[in-house]
């Protein structure tokens, strides 16, 4: 289903039957639920009335011993019922598009809110670093020197 025919398929099926969610079946939606957000997109739905039900993680990649596959087939069954139940309930969440100002707080003068302050700064961001002290935080000013530029510390 991940293929083009199969997605011509699945809207085929969503015009004809007038679905109103997609469940899918198989495996992670890291890897896939794009190509499902499209098949949705193109046939008119929200991204959001698509749920996905991983049994290749969940149950067969897990639960390969034969003496336990029948568990394993009932864990699927379980998982797939919960996901038709939750596809029932979902709901279309409008998207909203704010104005973002590039600028950022650092709370914290020490080693990783000054490593944060620089590369939030290095994307263009203005920083505003705030320490408690009155001198760099936290096991900064136990240091002599920094590296790669020999610098004091303090």
């Amino acid at each position: 289903m991940c293929t083009s025919g199969g997605s011509e398929y699945i809207k085929e099926q969503i015009k004809e039957r007038d679905f109103n969610r997609i469940v899918v079946v198989a495996c992670t939606p890291l890897t896939h639920q794009p190509v499902f957000h499209a098949i949705l997109k193109e046939a008119g739905l929200p991204q959001r009335y698509l749920e996905f039900v991983n049994i290749r993680e969940h149950c067969s990649y897990v639960h390969q011993d034969p003496e336990i596959r029948d568990k394993a087939d009932n864990k699927a069954i379980e998982l797939i019922k919960a996901g038709v139940s939750r596809a029932r309930l979902l709901e279309d969440i409008p998207i909203k598009v704010v104005p973002v100002k590039p600028v950022a707080l650092v709370i914290g003068g020490g080693i990783a809110g000054l490593s944060a302050a620089i590369d939030l700064g290095d994307a263009g961001y203005k920083v505003y670093l705030i320490e408690k002290n009155t001198t760099t935080g936290g096991r900064m000013s136990q240091l002599d020197r920094t590296f790669p530029t020999d610098d004091c510390s303090i």
